[in-house]
């Protein structure tokens, strides 16, 4: 099998497709100026991933925190979450990790949940098992096919039939806009049964994927797919460690994640200047937010899972609370900086 020149990893940007025909209407003129705009995006963000891999530090090179949450703040703050949770009108699972202590919150993590998109993790992790076994790589190009199309969230349902796109396209589509159809095209490329070989052996006992797991009809369906905050945390703490199939991957999957643009839930619960890489889910009256958030008391696992939910926005409004809460204890503001500058001037 042909390999990749190590300095070709990245696919190239994706080119919006051409309208048949000599003239184009305006509405259609718009679209496909829009669809360029996101070539340009995507050119950026490529560019920015080969600079960052080159030159910044690896996942590896911990940070320091000068001011890690105490033990008092992580039991006030563990109160106020239990509290939150318990009195919100629907299933809840928490999981909450501080990966500078490795102190641990839970609320019925082990609970299953159905996963919506948040799938689409552990998926993309399977992809990269592919990669790094050198049966695929970034660069291997998948045709969208009228069958592939998928309706629901993402821009890849309005592409031409037959546009060819690459994996890290599609990775990049199924993570940052949750595009359907993008996640349809890579469980066609490796398979159903091959991932779910593959969760077995990221060690994801709760976890799974189905045919039926995967439609997007409200009712419920025959064999859900289904997953719990623990495991999904737990694959947010691998690829923070660089231990998700390996630590390229994991760099490659964090910076994606990064780059998610759901602006609700876990990001609208934290002030603009924190960085976070979430993947979010809402299907069947369940609402998701997982993701690692960098503050500056630490960086942590955050994993916020709902059901049977009354609506979709009291469960977003619950899950950016949630993070409101985390951010109230990681924050450090001026009263506290002052005393840490007044310690350490002592």
């Amino acid at each position: 099998m042909h390999q990749p020149h190590p300095h070709h990893r990245y696919a190239p940007v994706p080119r919006p497709p051409r309208p048949e025909g000599g003239g184009v209407p305006g509405a259609l003129k718009v679209f496909f100026y829009a669809l360029l705009l996101a070539g340009c995006g995507f050119a950026m963000y490529y560019m920015a991933a080969r600079l960052k891999f080159l030159l910044a530090p690896t996942i590896e090179d911990s940070r320091t925190v000068e001011s890690p949450i105490r033990d008092d703040e992580w039991t006030g703050m563990a109160a106020e979450l239990e509290k939150a949770a318990a009195a919100y009108p629907g299933n809840v699972g928490l999981y909450l990790r501080d990966l500078h202590t490795g102190r641990t919150w839970e609320y019925k993590a082990d609970k299953p949940f159905p996963s919506a998109s948040l799938i689409k993790v552990p998926i993309m992790a399977a992809v990269f098992e592919k990669i790094k076994v050198g049966d695929i790589t970034l660069d291997t190009q998948i045709k969208l096919t009228r069958r592939g199309r998928v309706g629901g969230s993402g821009s890849l349902k309005w592409v031409r039939d037959g546009t060819s796109l690459s994996v890290m396209e599609i990775i990049y589509k199924m993570i940052t806009e949750s595009d359907n159809t993008a996640t349809k095209m890579l469980i066609d490329y490796v398979g159903m049964d091959y991932l779910a070989v593959a969760f077995a052996r990221m060690g994801l006992e709760r976890t799974n994927i189905t045919e039926e797991g995967m439609s997007l009809r409200s009712g419920r369906v025959a064999r859900e797919n289904w997953t719990t905050a623990r495991e999904m945390g737990g694959l947010m703490e691998r690829i923070y460690a660089g231990e998700l199939v390996n630590r390229e991957a994991s760099e490659f999957m964090l910076d994606v994640l990064k780059h998610t643009k759901s602006r609700s839930r876990l990001r609208k619960g934290l002030p603009l200047g924190w960085e976070i890489g979430h993947k979010t889910g809402l299907l069947r009256r369940s609402c998701h937010d997982v993701g690692i958030v960098f503050s500056p008391r630490g960086d942590f696992v955050i994993a916020v899972l709902t059901s049977e939910v009354p609506n979709y926005s009291s469960a977003k409004n619950f899950i950016a609370r949630v993070a409101k809460l985390t951010y109230k204890y990681y924050k450090i503001d001026s009263e506290y900086a002052g005393a840490a500058a007044a310690g350490r001037a002592g």
